[in-house]
């Protein structure tokens, strides 16, 4: 079965896919980019803060753990 999402790593993929800089993100949710820079590294994140998120970047993150738990859940039917 293939692993849980890496939130943090999916955030800074698509950060990158869109050309986007960690101090843009920062500014986004108004946070340093220290902070920023932690939430690649997390595995999960509160849903509200992933909300957010998905509100800035224009890309739905949720999508990920839907389709994770979507197979994961055909694998234990079977």
């Amino acid at each position: 079965m293939k692993e849980e999402p890496h939130i943090g790593n999916l955030i800074k993929a698509e950060l990158a896919r869109q050309g986007r800089s960690i101090t843009w993100l920062a500014n986004q949710l108004n946070c340093s980019r220290q902070n920023a820079y932690k939430i690649f590294r997390r595995k999960w994140i509160y849903t509200d803060l992933l909300l957010r998120i998905s509100v800035i970047l224009d890309y739905d993150f949720f999508k990920h753990f839907s389709d994770w738990f979507e197979k994961r859940n055909q694998i234990d039917t079977r």
